[in-house]
């Protein structure tokens, strides 16, 4: 019998481990994991490197680990540790929303301070489910695409804020915070603003790497979407994604995108 095997038979709660270096946000995980029977404290850490000791000696089954501390960092922590022996991570965070693309990317959960008890049960019933189903192999991919995308979106911080687009021998400044959407037309790219459409002779992939990750989203290879404007997500009988835009619009979303898609959206999954 496994460890995930024992405690389903056993009914013992999830062991979990805070590190944060606010003593306020340590406070705030605290009384709300007291109050889910299936969760036990066994440690807290304020900082990087007691992070790491706690982590290698108590052998959590989840840690809540803040991002930005002074030391080492969270990311930091992962690395020294190594994502193939972590334990199930839920980022904490108050961090840029530039970063938000690293964990978003990787489908791995966080939650932004100050987050609401909802957004916080989310997230533990999200680490139990990897638990349950023993998926933490899967796990470590996750948190090794959070390494490889966390240092390259950090250093992004010259997002576009205006696209000049020609239309009838004129250029014309369209502010990125009217788009909504951006679709793929050949060697061209759509940019849909309201009634109207402007064509500029760039790829996706690099709007994509230029617009701000906190305020568009890849739904699909062909499609970029200004997050605001997501209505809700569809999916129809046959298992295929497509989001509805608030003015009606309906684009497919890549399935290796709905899952990272739900969880800004906060979707439980």
């Amino acid at each position: 019998m496994n460890a995930n095997e024992a405690r389903a038979a056993t009914g013992r709660p999830l062991r979990v481990l805070i590190v944060d270096d606010e003593a306020l946000a340590r406070q705030r995980l605290e009384d709300l994991l007291r109050a889910d029977s299936g969760t036990e404290i066994i440690g807290m850490a304020d900082n990087g490197d007691a992070a790491i000791s706690a982590i290698r000696s108590l052998k959590p089954d989840i840690v809540f680990l803040d991002v930005q501390m002074p030391g080492k960092t969270g990311f930091e922590v992962v690395r020294e540790i190594g994502a193939a022996d972590m334990p199930v991570t839920i980022f904490v965070t108050a961090y840029d929303q530039y970063a938000l693309r690293a964990f978003e990317v990787a489908a791995i959960d966080y939650l932004v301070k100050p987050f609401d008890d909802e957004r916080f049960e989310q997230a533990v019933q999200r680490a139990r489910h990897i638990i349950e189903l023993e998926d933490v192999g899967r796990l470590s991919e996750q948190l090794l695409a959070v390494l490889q995308g966390e240092g390259r979106v950090a250093r992004k911080t010259d997002y576009l804020e205006r696209i000049a687009v020609e239309m009838r021998g004129q250029v014309r400044v369209v502010p990125v915070d009217q788009i909504d959407y951006i679709g793929a037309s050949g060697p061209y790219a759509e940019i849909h603003v309201a009634d109207k459409t402007f064509l500029i002779r760039e790829r996706m992939q690099t709007l994509e790497e230029r617009l701000d990750p906190a305020k568009f989203f890849r739904v699909h290879r062909s499609a970029i979407v200004r997050l605001e404007q997501i209505e809700s997500l569809l999916r129809d009988p046959g298992g295929d994604y497509a989001v509805r835009l608030k003015n009606g619009t309906q684009l497919s979303v890549s399935r290796s995108r709905v899952e990272p898609l739900e969880l800004w959206m906060g979707v439980p999954r």
